[in-house]
Parts: structure tokens; C-alpha cells; sequence
């Protein structure tokens, strides 16, 4: 495995994604969620097909054997996209993006719960500061008069919480599916089976999108495949409790596509428990960095060497 790829593919996709939801936040209070959970899903296709065809993989490479695995993703991912598309509605994009923070973290242990990886007491030490921060940072939702949207921040942070965490299982669902599926069978099913869940809430009502809203909507859609590609991706080239604590970087495009974009500045306690997330992330780097080198040291010189 090459790390340093999974972390740049990392870190490419959570520009895509921070994208992806500024351009929903702009238009999530004009349709409803399940429209735009189609919309998205549906057009994120395109990348993934372009991207196919010019590695001449079609149709060999929508070919699974873990379909179970697919829909378990599926389900998992599409839940936790209605819950954080819901969560723009009523949140500021950096307070959206930095609760959804507890997913990283929520990857940490349930890589080592499920995936059985070797997580060392360096990183729960880590996660457990880290959670700490993710506590501060819903602290400013928990009461009606603590936020300028009133009683909905409340709401808007839970389902920002209940996305992160449905998210945190669906990366390590992927994690298993990269053992024996390629990458464009994991999005393709992801995206379809989210497109069809977005497309029964058609009975509950959708409206029809201008031509502008049409445009970002198709832009929406182009931006979330290739997202998911680079993530998906990024996981086969390195583990996921290593992997996923650089969508931490979000946070610097929220901060500055929030300000630029809709005039927003997140509250104190929000700046604080990201920057304890976000320290705690750097911390994970830097052991990792750390243990590779020690790795390596061992490997030319020979011997027995412990880092925990």
C-alpha cells in the first residue's frame, strides 16, 4: 500500500465533497432533501462512467460478488446523506461540516471493532480528545435560544451527528468491499441503489428546478462522483483508521467558502472543538509518520522494536 496516495486522493475528495455542499446548502431550503439526494446520485453517474470507459473497464468493472456488501453500504451511506443534507437547512456549512467530524473518528473505532486493524493507544488517545472537541462543538445547538436559527439548530446538529455516523459505517464497509470488489462497482451500486431511495420520495413531492438550479444541481452530481471515486480510492491505498482523519481539511474550505459564500462565521465554541479535532488528527499524522520511520529502521538494521 502507498499511504501517502490514500491521503492525497484524501484530501482531494474532501474539496470536492466541501464543494458539493456549499452548492446544496444553496439550494437545499427550494427542494426537498429526496430530490436532491436523486440528483445528486444520479448525475454523480457521469464521472464514474467517463472514468470507466477511459480506463476501458465497462462492463467488467460493474461485476460483484459482495452484492449483500453493496446494499449494506448503500443503505448505510444514502442515511447518512439525507440526515447531513437535511443538517445544511439549519446550519452555517462550517458548523454542518465540523460536526460531521465524529465521523472520522467514529472510523477510528469501528476500524478497530470490524476490521479488527491494530489501533494503537496513541490513536484512542486521540479519539478521545477528539470526541471531547465534537462535544464543544454541539454545545452552541443544545438549547433554543443558543443558536440565530432558534429551536432547528438543535435539529440541524442531530442529524449532522446521525449523518456522521452512518457515514463512519459506510467507510468501513468499504474498507471490506476493496477486498474483493473494484472501485467502480463500489460507487456504481452506491449510486444507484441512493438514486432509487431518492426517487421514491418523488410521492411526497418534488419541485420542478429552474434553468440555474438545474445547472448546479448537474454540477451538484459531478462533483459528488468524483468524490466518491477518489475516496474509494483512497481507502485501497492505506488503513481507515489512517485515512479518514484528513477530512479534517474540510474545515479550511468551509471556513473560507462560508465566509466568501453565504457570509456566515462559525460561533467560538465551534472554532475551538474543531481546532481539538483537528489537533488531534495532526497528532494521528504525526505518530504514523513516527512508526513508519521506525518501521523502516527496523527493516534495514533488523531487531525488535515497539511503539505504542
Amino acid at each position: 500500500m502507498s499511504p501517502l496516495l490514500g491521503i492525497s486522493l484524501k484530501l482531494i475528495s474532501a474539496l470536492a465533497f466541501t464543494l458539493m455542499a456549499a452548492l446544496i446548502k444553496t439550494i437545499s431550503t427550494r427542494y426537498p432533501t429526496g430530490e436532491i439526494v436523486f440528483i445528486r446520485s444520479f448525475f454523480a453517474m457521469i464521472p464514474l462512467l467517463i472514468w470507466l470507459a477511459w480506463r476501458a473497464e465497462l462492463p467488467a468493472a460493474l461485476k460483484t460478488e459482495n452484492m449483500r456488501g453493496h446494499v449494506k453500504r448503500g443503505i448505510m451511506g444514502s442515511t447518512g446523506m439525507f440526515c447531513g443534507f437535511a443538517a445544511l437547512q439549519f446550519l452555517p456549512l462550517s458548523e454542518a461540516v465540523a460536526i460531521g467530524y465524529a465521523g472520522p473518528l467514529a472510523v477510528v473505532v469501528l476500524a478497530a471493532l470490524i476490521l479488527k486493524e491494530r489501533v494503537r493507544i496513541y490513536r484512542w488517545s486521540a479519539v478521545t480528545i477528539g470526541f471531547v472537541g465534537v462535544l464543544i462543538m454541539l454545545s452552541p445547538h443544545l438549547g433554543s435560544g443558543a443558536h440565530p436559527v432558534g429551536s432547528n439548530a438543535a435539529i440541524g446538529a442531530a442529524l449532522g451527528l446521525a449523518g456522521a455516523l452512518c457515514s463512519a459505517f459506510a467507510s468501513v464497509e468499504v474498507r471490506l468491499l476493496t477486498a474483493t470488489e473494484r472501485t467502480g462497482a463500489i460507487v456504481f451500486y452506491f449510486m444507484l441503489l441512493t438514486s432509487l431511495l431518492g426517487l421514491s420520495t418523488i410521492l411526497l413531492g418534488w419541485n420542478i428546478p429552474d434553468a440555474r438550479d438545474a445547472l448546479l444541481m448537474v454540477v451538484i452530481g459531478i462533483l459528488g462522483g468524483l468524490g466518491q471515486i477518489l475516496i474509494v480510492q483512497a481507502y485501497r491505498y492505506g488503513d481507515a483508521s489512517l485515512i479518514a482523519p484528513f477530512e479534517y481539511s474540510t474545515m479550511l474550505w468551509a471556513v473560507a467558502i462560508g465566509w466568501f459564500w453565504f457570509g456566515e462565521w462559525p460561533a467560538t465554541a465551534i472554532l475551538i472543538g474543531a481546532f481539538i479535532v483537528i489537533s488531534s488528527g495532526i497528532y494521528v499524522i504525526l505518530r504514523e509518520h513516527q512508526l513508519g520511520l521506525a518501521r523502516r529502521e527496523q527493516r534495514e538494521v533488523g531487531g525488535p522494536t515497539r511503539i505504542t
